[in-house]
């Protein structure tokens, strides 16, 4: 039993010195193959290189070839596991492509984005078009139109290319000696809304520098030939003396109301083509009576000493001056267009220690 033991003993050693030595034969054959393959290799690539030209279309085309003769294989395959619609190529059909088209009006229009626009636009017109309703849809003045199209007339015409601002105003091209505050003084508007107008550049952000050639688009700016040489006032109605205002508010005209007070429009229009006065709508003193460049036009502003102030826009006269005082219903203007109007009527504000109120809460 120990010899046979002993014997198995010896068998497994032979068996494990037997399995390391071939193990180690193999390794250093594959090293020497690998070896000589590598060197074969080089020759091989040095080769190819040197026919790189000439063997380049021949592979390229067995390449196809061999793309070719597997779509033919598996297409078979393809049509019975995606069975679809069977077309013959030869059979084609002499219908048209579009099955059914309407000759009638699709409706289709153009349609202005909510977005704040960016840059100056152009604009075709189109059939039934006006100066009014493009300047209603793209949100901009009928004069800002005019202005930037040198028309001198509302008349346009079918095909016609427009440019339109982004803004109400002006579109200026900058030139030597350009400030900001220079082209806001000669289109009688704000340098701050210049300086604001969020799509305005500067080459220095700092002291609102402007390149030459540049086009600064100008908030509520007015050509130069339609500002004011100076203020349209001319007083008529004499000063009032001492004046206590009541609280009571009348009717500052007559006419229908175009507008109601909203956020966006703190007042309320009233429009008559008659051109009727335009009232103090309570006793008070005139602190403010002239163009304004706020869009405004020709405007009075009265405080009625008691918390109160009123507004008077876009008249088309002044009948008052600054600092005199007027009586509850006295005349202090005629109703007009001016400023970013259009078309005749009385913007009309009420304030309350600065905050803007509803004025048909107060109107008797």
């Amino acid at each position: 039993m120990d010899e046979t033991f002993e014997t198995l003993t010896k068998l497994l050693e032979d068996v494990k010195i037997f399995l390391r030595e071939i193990t180690s034969y193999l390794i250093k054959t594959l090293h020497l193959s690998f070896l000589k393959m590598e060197a074969r290799k080089g020759v091989v690539v040095t080769a190819l290189y040197k026919q790189r030209g000439k063997l380049s279309r021949r592979l390229t085309h067995s390449g196809m070839a061999v793309i070719t003769a597997l779509g033919v294989m598996i297409a078979p395959v393809i049509s019975q596991e995606f069975p679809g619609r069977s077309v013959n190529p030869w059979e084609i059909s002499s219908a048209p492509s579009v099955l059914s088209a309407s000759t009638e009006d699709p409706g289709i229009d153009t349609q202005v984005s909510d977005k704040v626009r960016d840059k100056i636009l152009e604009y075709e017109v189109k059939a039934g078009d006006s100066i009014k309703s493009i300047s209603a849809k793209f949100d901009v003045s009928e004069s800002t139109i005019k202005w930037q199209n040198g028309l001198t007339s509302d008349k346009i015409k079918i095909g016609q290319i427009l440019q339109i601002l982004p803004v109400t105003g002006i579109a200026h091209k900058v030139q030597k000696g350009d400030t900001v505050y220079s082209i806001a003084k000669k289109y009688d508007s704000d340098p701050q809304a210049i300086a604001d107008f969020p799509f305005n550049s500067f080459s220095n952000d700092e002291t609102f520098e402007l390149a030459i050639g540049q086009t600064v688009i100008v908030p509520d700016g007015v050509r130069p030939a339609d500002i004011p040489t100076g203020p349209r006032i001319r007083q008529i109605t004499p000063d009032a003396g001492t004046v206590v205002a009541s609280g009571q508010f009348v009717w500052p005209t007559a006419g229908s109301i175009t507008q109601r007070f909203s956020w966006y429009h703190p007042g309320v229009d009233i429009a008559n083509r008659g051109l009727p006065a335009v009232l103090a709508a309570d006793s008070g003193k005139v602190v403010s009576a002239g163009w304004s460049p706020a869009g405004y036009g020709n405007h009075i502003i009265i405080d009625h000493g008691n918390g109160y102030k009123t507004l008077y826009a876009h008249l088309s006269k002044i009948y008052v001056i600054p600092g005199q005082t007027v009586g509850r219903g006295s005349p202090i203007g005629q109703m007009g267009s001016t400023g970013k109007s259009t078309g005749p009527h009385l913007h009309f504000e009420i304030y309350l220690n600065g905050g803007k109120l509803n004025p048909l809460n107060f109107l008797k």
